[in-house]
């Protein structure tokens, strides 16, 4: 996994090159007319809960001060891509990190219900992540955005799987134990044995943490065309954001 802060200096490594190959100025009208597309949340959350096997993690960090830490850092990152001329940017918020097969699991009292403390976590981060994005317009003239509600279009899926064509909708393709939610696909964790389901394109999630390629593609496709300023997805959405130009 690649931090955010490497991430962005990767960015202005690549920055710099567009506008010593292309010169200032067409080097300028590329970098507004890119698309800056951000898939990031889920790991600061999950992945500490999964290596402290609970939630030791929030112990020195109340739930408000962890999501304003994640915000805080994404927002330093959209204002710096600004000041170099991005002015276009898309987002999907996190999902339902309380019902993944791995949290389910964890949720030992409640038989397999979503972890409700993740679940928790997730809600407090899009809340924040919307509220911050919607001042962020209001601050940075030109800045034009797009937010995909992956949240709400994944859970509709876990949930009424057979109407978007799955027939499993919280177990894993691929893993062991309840849910398949051991993350041992593949058999080269600690745990080595694994099941595998017989056709992926009939299961939400791949294994105990991601998609299958079926429920991408449908997500992908929301995220691209969906009505804009839907509850799905506003206020542009990917396709619009890349019609929208810059001189």
């Amino acid at each position: 996994v690649i931090s955010l802060k490497t991430q962005l200096s990767y960015y202005k490594k690549v920055e710099s090159w567009l506008r010593e190959k292309l010169g200032n100025d067409e080097g300028r009208m590329r970098i507004s007319r890119g698309v800056y597309l951000f898939s990031i949340g889920s790991n600061d959350y999950y992945a500490k809960i999964l290596l402290t096997k609970g939630f030791t993690i929030l112990n020195s960090f109340s739930e408000s001060n962890h999501v304003g830490m994640v915000i805080g850092n994404l927002t330093t990152v959209i204002k710096e891509i600004y000041k170099t001329g991005g002015r276009k940017f898309a987002f999907m918020n996190v999902p339902d990190l309380g019902c993944l097969p791995v949290m389910r699991i964890m949720n030992t009292e409640k038989n397999g219900s979503c972890l409700e403390k993740a679940t928790s976590l997730a809600k407090l981060h899009n809340e924040a992540l919307s509220k911050q994005l919607f001042d962020l317009q209001k601050q940075l003239k030109g800045f034009k955005y797009s937010l995909f509600d992956l949240n709400s279009s994944l859970r509709k899926r876990i949930n009424h799987p057979f109407k978007y064509g799955f027939k499993e909708g919280k177990a894993a393709c691929c893993g062991t134990g309840q849910f398949r939610g051991v993350l041992s696909c593949g058999g080269k964790r600690p745990v080595k044995e694994f099941e595998l389901c017989e056709n992926p394109n009939e299961y939400v999630y791949w294994d105990s943490i991601h998609l299958t390629e079926m429920a991408n593609k449908q997500l992908a496709r929301e995220m691209w065309n969906g009505a804009r300023n839907s509850h799905v997805i506003g206020p542009y959405n990917l396709k619009k954001l890349f019609q929208i130009r810059y001189v």
